[in-house]
């Protein structure tokens, strides 16, 4: 495009912000510039939110590692010790409960975490429905307020309605993320 075509539709543009006729286009264009804004700023705090469950997902399972390995090395322990022969008898029945004692805890401290675990990325999953949902939101309304804003150049009021086509394809997305909780 050369400079002086550029010119010539920036002062065609001016003129149609100017036009009362055009004033409806312009509206909805200061709507959509607030709805982008808007679902922008949702889908920005939807993907933090997807990110920190992720992380504490993640710390979750790495204590459910650690609690693994101690286990294993508990029953190791109980395992060798079963097999030494010990004078105190009293001693070696106290021993024994105190590794069966151990075992029983380290077992139910794997279940509780690899539940808490699956539970925040049942969240991270949740999260990124949403954060999906309003991407495609953000998406369609830029869309929207880019051809409806061709019609201050055109005057064609069919961009207007394109516009508004894709702008209520948009809401309805962001929208759509209140059916996902």
């Amino acid at each position: 495009m050369e400079a002086n075509e550029a010119h010539e539709l920036h002062e065609h543009a001016e003129h149609g912000a100017h036009d009362p006729s055009m004033r409806p286009v312009a509206f909805t264009m200061s709507l959509l510039a607030v709805l982008v804004a808007i679902t922008t700023v949702l889908g920005h705090r939807t993907h933090t939110e997807a990110v920190l469950d992720q992380n504490k997902a993640t710390d979750q399972w790495n204590e459910y590692q650690a609690k693994k390995i101690r286990s294993y090395n508990t029953s190791l322990s109980a395992d060798l010790l079963s097999v030494l022969a010990v004078a105190d008898k009293d001693k070696e029945a106290r021993i024994a409960k105190a590794y069966a004692d151990h075992e029983a805890k380290w077992t139910a401290d794997l279940t509780e975490g690899q539940h808490k675990a699956e539970e925040f990325e049942k969240k991270v999953e949740e999260a990124e429905a949403r954060a999906n949902r309003f991407d495609l939101a953000e998406a369609l309304l830029e869309i929207g307020l880019v051809v409806t804003s061709v019609t201050l150049l055109t005057r064609a009021r069919i961009y207007w309605f394109l516009g508004l086509v894709f702008a209520a394809g948009g809401i309805v997305s962001g929208l759509s993320v209140i059916l996902l909780k």
